[in-house]
């Protein structure tokens, strides 16, 4: 399948978000990643419910929502109601995973779950079946800027291997110091969805930014 591309919205200028989401509806992005972060799964406080709502309000494609944060069933009902495509919790964060898995699912929601940098590919063997995606972190989740782990190049190849004969059609995302020096080879190795943020955003021209990403081979 052609890859896609999700910019982090955690990189635009919160003053005009507006603007950004425009940029992107118009671009060749394929979701917009909206990471929320609880201050305490993750060193940071990011944003929640009334930015997702007024994303929604002007968004134009899917969006990718991504909690890190703690105990996320509390509110996995409230972001699938203002506007969540995907919902992305952390493997670490949920201590009764399928049960979680299954309420995404019931909500109309896409269901991935993500791994941290030290966390091996082999502990989603019982669930990969299950899941719409995976999402490999390249960078500690928290902040953004950081710079890539190469690791996560076979990280993605073990998780590509996990679902190729329970769950073939699986999109595996990676999130984290994704740019064009990584890019091909991040798709070499399986992944499919590439969320890049400061790559975007601290660009001269974003949308142009989003089309090379997009036209990236390998």
């Amino acid at each position: 399948m052609n890859h896609l591309i999700a910019p982090s919205i955690l990189a635009a200028d919160f003053a005009n978000m507006q603007r950004d989401v425009e940029m992107m509806n118009n671009s060749r992005a394929d979701w917009m990643h909206f990471d929320v972060m609880d201050g305490m799964f993750v060193p940071n406080i990011s944003f929640g419910f009334p930015v997702l709502k007024a994303v929604k309000k002007y968004a134009l494609k899917p969006i990718d929502v991504h909690l890190m944060i703690v105990d996320p069933d509390r509110y996995l009902k409230a972001f699938a109601e203002e506007g969540a495509y995907s919902i992305t919790v952390h493997y670490e964060a949920c201590p009764h995973l399928h049960r979680t898995v299954q309420a995404i699912k019931e909500l109309g929601c896409k269901a991935s779950v993500a791994i941290n940098p030290h966390t091996p590919a082999l502990l989603l063997k019982d669930i990969i079946a299950q899941l719409d995606m995976v999402l490999v972190m390249s960078v500690n989740p928290g902040f953004g800027a950081q710079k890539f782990i190469p690791h996560s190049y076979t990280k993605i190849a073990e998780v590509r291997e996990l679902a190729k004969n329970v769950n073939p059609g699986l999109l595996i995302e990676v999130d984290g110091g994704v740019d064009d020096t990584n890019a091909a080879q991040l798709l070499a190795a399986g992944a499919n969805v590439l969320v890049a943020g400061n790559s975007v955003f601290s660009a001269p021209n974003p949308a142009a930014a989003i089309t090379a990403l997009k036209q990236v081979t390998y």
